[in-house]
């Protein structure tokens, strides 16, 4: 008896307490929305978020489009009742104008265009280990934990330098052009300098999850023909077993652990294992001439994850990366002092087009990861920072799976403290909320509430790039929220290069992945047998088709399954997902499902 009128008391004390801050937030919107109304000027803002995006071709000859009427809740109208195709209404911004000025068509003059204009600043960031210790639990137990320090960085001058030393002492290891060469390995900086290497000798490389188990590692290295593998100090131990099933492999490259030796001892006889820095070094001791690619050259054979069957190789062009990387220039605003934070996986075509679209854009990456991300990561010592503490990134990438962690976390530590504390957090969060669905910020309710939370991430992000799977409304909403940032949503394949929608910034919508890029079409076809029909109400819906420059030539040494998948028509290359979607007004697509189970 007595705990229940304790427990109603403090409950009764909380909502007072909790009606007297409403009250006086109350007091402050009424005195401060004058100032907040003309400084942050929200109906812009509004505007902005409802502008129509993408329309309908309705002459494809002619590239002419169908707008909304003046409504601006009006629904794009096709004349075809079996099919209705969409495309971005924006020109193309500076950063894509240059490119194609510069003639940049492929990856290895990319990075000889912004050795030359970026070559002083930092490029590529590697987060020093300083030891490995014992560190006692509470508990008593005892776990091995690394001792960090800052920051290492390669300029741009130098990472160019690094990668055409590699290419040459790749061909005097008898590597040669046009020859397949797969990159298995974690992310690190080593990876990209490797890739760029073998961009300029025209090696294709054959990208390999470093989570794939030993049977997929056999077939994506068997089927490709390879004859060297690039790995890492980690995943060199597992070829140990593996090479008596890939008999063409003689030559391994490892790169190198920083505190560990690497034991390059018992490995089949026949097969030479060199360090990573040793192939540098035979480079520069052998320097040779470049053979650049042309842009319908592979430059990449991404395998699948497997997850759905034996892994495909996508066979993505340099003319495929290329234009992928014009459509995500001209959809996210990138500023001055931006630095990436780099951990998804290298062998990711999301991951991997957006570090060259920073790269492109003088954008320094520093390297983490899950390890040794934040401070509580299961390798920080106790006191230490993690990595996104020390490297104070503005930008990040993400899959759903990762933001629905940091969702999760996030309402763990909120449920873990006080009943007021929990009221209080969920009054600010609800607040926030409807001032921003009005197209307000909340300067004030950051500083005090929410900026503790950014501190996880370095205090600096502003932007989240979101892909590889549909992010819920519920986990978009919070992660922007909580942590005072952008969230960008984006839809792609690893058949279309990554390329195919990705969200505006102004966009106040959740749910939706974006409009097409300006490189992309997208068609939404009929699909009878689930009732998707472009005729339906109030949204066309369809299975989505992809078409453009991005879109791959398709799967290596599978012609049966690239003819079921991929198709030319009007002078595009298009791909069929197998996903159903809708489009709403605005020219936005929404994945509502899938044509396959």
């Amino acid at each position: 008896m007595f705990i229940e009128d304790d427990a109603q008391m403090e409950s009764f004390w909380i909502q007072t307490a909790i009606g007297a801050i409403k009250a006086l937030t109350f007091v402050c919107d009424v005195i401060t929305f004058p100032v907040y109304l003309v400084l942050q000027r929200p109906w812009e803002t509004r505007q902005q978020s409802r502008r129509v995006k993408a329309a309908v071709v309705v002459d494809k000859s002619a590239e002419k489009f169908k707008f909304p009427e003046d409504d601006p809740e009006a629904k794009p109208v096709s004349n075809d009742k079996q099919m209705v195709q969409y495309r971005s209404v924006d020109p193309p911004r500076e950063i894509h104008v240059k490119m194609l000025q510069a003639n940049i068509d492929t990856l290895e003059k990319m990075l000889k265009y912004v050795s030359k204009i970026y070559s002083n600043q930092r490029c590529l960031g590697t987060r020093q280990i300083l030891s490995e210790e014992d560190e006692t639990q509470p508990n008593g137990r005892v776990f091995k934990k690394y001792k960090m320090g800052e920051y290492k960085w390669k300029t741009f001058a130098e990472v160019d330098k690094s990668a055409n030393s590699f290419g040459c002492g790749l061909r005097k290891l008898g590597q040669q052009p046009k020859q397949n060469i797969v990159l298995f390995a974690e992310t690190r900086s080593e990876w990209m300098v490797a890739a760029h290497g073998c961009f300029k000798q025209n090696m294709p490389i054959v990208t390999v999850y470093a989570t794939l188990g030993d049977e997929g590692v056999c077939h994506c290295i068997n089927e490709t023909e390879v004859s060297t593998i690039i790995t890492s100090h980690e995943l060199l131990p597992k070829f140990k077993n593996l090479l008596s099933q890939i008999p063409k492999v003689n030559t391994i490259i490892v790169m190198e652990d920083q505190l560990k030796p690497t034991d390059t001892t018992g490995f089949k006889e026949g097969v030479q294992v060199y360090k990573f820095q040793e192939v540098i070094k035979l480079g520069e001791q052998n320097a040779c001439e470049g053979v650049a690619p042309e842009p319908q050259d592979d430059a990449i054979i991404m395998y699948t994850s497997g997850s759905t069957g034996t892994p495909k190789g996508v066979q993505l062009s340099h003319q495929n990366c290329i234009a992928t990387m014009k459509g995500f220039c001209d959809m996210v605003k990138i500023n001055s002092d931006d630095v990436l934070l780099g951990f998804l996986p290298l062998a990711h075509v999301f991951e991997l087009l957006a570090e060259s679209v920073c790269l492109l854009n003088g954008v320094p990456i520093g390297y983490s990861t899950p390890l040794t991300l934040i401070d509580s990561s299961s390798k920080i010592m106790k006191g230490s920072r993690g990595d996104a503490a020390v490297l104070k990134p503005t930008c990040m990438t993400a899959v759903p799976l990762i933001l629905d962690r940091i969702s999760k976390g996030i309402n763990t530590q909120v449920n873990s403290n006080s009943p007021f504390k929990k009221a209080l957090f969920q009054f600010m969060y609800n607040y926030k909320v409807r001032w921003t669905n009005r197209g307000y910020k909340t300067p004030l309710v950051d500083k005090l509430i929410f900026k503790k939370v950014a501190k996880l991430m370095g205090g600096r992000v502003r932007l989240i790039m979101s892909g590889g799977a549909p992010l819920s409304s519920d986990t978009h909403e919070q992660i922007k929220i909580c942590l005072c940032v952008e969230v960008i949503q984006g839809y792609g394949l690893t058949e279309t290069t990554s390329a195919a929608t990705v969200m505006d910034a102004k966009d106040m919508q959740y749910g939706r992945v974006g409009a097409p890029l300006t490189v992309t079409d997208i068609k939404l076809v009929n699909w009878e047998e689930g009732n998707y029909r472009v005729t339906n109400k109030p949204h066309p819906q369809g299975e989505i088709i992809i078409g453009g420059d991005s879109v791959s030539k398709g799967y290596y040494k599978l012609p049966g399954k690239t003819e079921e998948e991929f198709f030319d028509e009007d002078g595009k290359r298009w791909f069929k997902t197998g996903d159903i979607g809708e489009v709403h007004s605005d020219g936005v697509l929404k994945i509502i499902g899938k044509t396959l189970i």
